[in-house]
């Protein structure tokens, strides 16, 4: 099983990925871990990424996707997908079960601003909802509930698809 969990910077995707891994006994992969230093320099700096700076950290994502596959081995994967053609990349030729987890910017801005050590600042929120193109097959979750509770609902709702 292949899940990745996305969404804007700030909306939970690593809370939400590693207990949802842990609950699954899958490896966890932080996607933001992959992004070649060129790419966290822009980010530092308040300078949204393009399509072309994406494109190495989404074929280093999709290599351990595929690998994960090859070894019939369970993985979480943390990462934005914010375009449905990183989607589209991302899953080409596999089964992927996507979870969005869906908040407002009032919603996240908030979780931004109180984060230490992380290059994405609140600033650059806007882009990422200007870039966001919300997943018509994903099974999405409202980040204003608390972690557990969403939790118990991906659960139920990965019970229920298999």
């Amino acid at each position: 099983m292949i899940v990745v969990v996305m969404g804007v910077s700030g909306s939970g995707k690593t809370t939400i990925g590693t207990r949802l891994a842990e609950a699954l006994q899958c490896s966890f992969l932080e996607g933001d871990l992959l992004h070649p230093a060129a790419n966290v320099e822009k980010m530092s700096h308040g300078i949204p990424l393009t399509d072309a700076d994406r494109a190495p950290w989404l074929a280093a994502i999709r290599a351990h996707i595929l690998a994960a596959i090859e070894h019939r081995q369970c993985l979480v994967v943390a990462c934005s997908a914010l375009k449905q053609q990183y989607r589209d990349f991302l899953s080409q030729g596999t089964n992927i079960i996507w979870v969005y987890l869906k908040g407002t910017q009032e919603e996240i801005e908030p979780r931004l601003e109180h984060r230490q050590k992380h290059y994405m600042k609140a600033g650059m929120l806007p882009s990422q909802f200007a870039d966001l193109e919300e997943p018509r097959d994903a099974l999405v979750v409202d980040i204003s509930l608390p972690p557990e509770v969403i939790l118990q609902q991906l659960l139920s709702q990965l019970r229920a698809r298999s």
